[in-house]
């Protein structure tokens, strides 16, 4: 069953817990293949189970999908299934992660339901429950299951939407945080532009063209705080973010209303207001409707978008023809305008699927409109200029400050992504990289580059006679001699397991094993202790090839110190050997 979403706090924890505790290399995998799709709901076995959730059950009438949203030939239907293909990998706490679904949604596995976002009744229907983002836990035998989805939805989309990946949890929480830092900064900008503009508004004699800001800021800053995906982490109530997300959207074109009125005397003035006015009202009559459940809140998405499209239209209709009557900082304001209306309409295009789904920046637009019209009110209220001066250059400060805060965290998170929490040494991921790096050095200046192979010979011995906590102590150690051994510039690293990668710069197949060989018997004459259990002698394997000697391509140097120490270790281990 579905774990509920975390808090803010405790993702931190878990974030820093899973950082701390050794767990298996594994990277984000998109699930991108096998999806297939079938319409209708499934009939159910005695048990309950869903009959579409076994194999061999009518295959003919699942169909292939490149992604599992909006299938064809929908027609007025209702109910969808999809399936993928689980694939295999090393994974401590495996999650799927999915950016959004339409509408409501179970998923399953070997016929067991493992998660549910929304409530289905006796006929398979239910009522909209939030966007959200949804992470699906999964058992540590999923490899190679195929992962089902039933979906309901009355919405004019059906189906997963944006991304779905499979991934650590401590991998998705990060990701999270990390594309909803920028967000939050600028949330939390127009939030206190709100706050300052609303405090003008109540001093000022003039008052419409702060009150006009105020609104503006705190509809955006609401909106972009609702949609951020670490709002779930805050409180996991996704329609009640949903909602206040629809709200601060449906009142945009009425700060913008009340704000463009007042630079015009003629019957524009009335044609603004007429269009504001009508927005103030579907705002009341949305979201009223759908808080007393009289609709669905996702129905009046699509009817507002319409409404915003023709209505942006007339506002241009309107205001061109005495474009070049308005000052610099109107003019300024429009254009902001103009770029925040356009991110918008490419994020409504992106929602209704007109364009491939991508993550449309509409944050930056708010931001920049929401600027602008603080720099008109200053220039409108030179008695308050440099009183505002001094507030703006607080804002600025605090944004980054909370700007510096949140890169720390993404570098820590970065810091932990590259570190084997085992050993401290560098892990696979960091070596694939610095490979990649030094390989291109390497062949651009003609410089040599040898990797090292390295295996602890009998290591499942230390495991099975003396328990996994003893193998980790021999792994920790040798680690620390591997450290300690090579030279500063040599790069050790822990590939998985009980195998290790040296990667040397400038450094022949020669002085390589000269290097080796040291190192056996540093390790030949070390003993480890663990509780009152002697452990050792360890030994070694070790697989050595060397660039421009052995390969043409520095990346060939992977498989030929693999194949090398194959070699070593069929030869009798503790001992090294040469690619030949």
């Amino acid at each position: 069953m579905r774990r509920p979403p975390l808090s803010l706090c405790c993702a931190l924890l878990w974030l820093l817990s899973a950082a701390l505790t050794p767990q298996a290399q594994a990277s984000v995998k998109p699930l991108e293949a096998g999806w297939e799709y079938r319409w209708g709901d499934s009939p159910r076995l005695a048990d309950g189970t869903p009959a579409w959730t076994r194999p061999g059950t009518d295959e003919a009438a699942w169909q292939p999908i490149a992604f599992p949203s909006n299938p064809p030939d929908r027609r007025d239907r209702q109910h969808v299934w999809f399936r993928v293909p689980l694939p295999d990998g090393a994974w401590r706490d495996p999650v799927v992660y999915i950016y959004s679904v339409d509408l409501i949604v179970e998923a399953y596995l070997d016929g067991e339901r493992i998660y549910r976002h929304g409530t289905f009744d006796a006929e398979g229907k239910g009522r909209f429950a939030g966007w959200p983002w949804h992470m699906l836990e999964l058992p540590e035998d999923f490899a190679g299951q195929a992962l089902y989805f039933r979906i309901f939805s009355d919405y004019s989309d059906i189906g997963l939407w944006g991304e779905v990946k499979l991934m650590e949890r401590a991998e998705l929480l990060g990701y999270v945080i990390e594309h909803s830092a920028a967000d939050l900064v600028i949330s939390g900008v127009c939030l206190l532009l709100a706050l300052l503009a609303g405090s003008f508004a109540l001093i000022q004699a003039n008052r419409h063209s702060f009150a006009a800001t105020a609104l503006f800021s705190l509809a955006t800053g609401t909106m972009i705080l609702a949609e951020t995906q670490a709002s779930q982490l805050l409180l996991a109530a996704p329609l009640l973010w949903d909602t206040l997300a629809a709200a601060g959207y449906f009142t945009l074109p009425i700060a913008i209303g009340l704000l463009l009125e007042h630079w015009f005397e003629d019957t524009r003035r009335q044609l603004i207001r007429r269009i504001w006015q009508l927005h103030l009202g579907y705002l009341v009559l949305a979201i009223g409707a759908a808080s007393l459940g009289w609709i669905n809140l996702s129905s009046t998405f699509p009817v507002f978008d319409a409404l915003l499209v023709v209505n942006l239209t007339l506002l241009l209709a309107i205001i061109a023809p005495r474009l070049r009557q308005l000052d610099r900082g109107q003019k300024a304001i429009l254009a902001t305008y103009a770029l925040f209306g356009l991110l918008l309409l490419g994020d409504m295009a992106v929602a209704h699927g007109l364009v491939p789904w991508t993550r449309v920046p509409v944050s930056a637009g708010a931001l920049a409109f929401a600027l602008a019209i603080v720099g008109i009110s200053l220039a409108d209220y030179a008695r308050t200029q440099q009183a505002l001066k001094r507030l703006n250059q607080r804002l600025e400060q605090e944004v980054a400050e909370r700007t510096a805060q949140l890169q720390r965290l993404v570098k820590r998170l970065e810091v932990f992504s590259y570190t084997d929490t085992l050993t401290g040494l560098h892990n696979r991921r960091y070596f694939d990289e610095l490979l990649e790096h030094d390989a291109a050095q390497a062949k651009r200046h003609g410089r040599a580059l040898t990797l090292i192979m390295i295996d602890i010979d009998h290591f499942k011995h230390f495991n099975d006679d003396f328990g996994h906590e003893a193998g980790d102590t021999v792994l920790a150690g040798v680690a620390s001699c591997l450290a300690q051994h090579f030279r500063e510039a040599d790069v050790v690293c822990r590939l998985g397991g009980e195998e290790f990668a040296v990667l040397l710069s400038d450094a022949d197949a020669d002085a390589a094993r000269g290097r080796v060989d040291a190192l056996m018997a540093r390790l030949a004459g070390t003993v480890y202790h663990y509780r009152e259990a002697t452990l050792g002698p360890i030994s070694v394997s070790c697989g050595i090839a060397s660039y421009p000697f052995h390969a043409d391509d520095p990346l060939a140097l992977i498989g030929l110190a693999d194949k090398a120490l194959y070699a070593a270790k069929h030869g009798g281990r503790a001992r090294s050997h040469v690619y030949a």
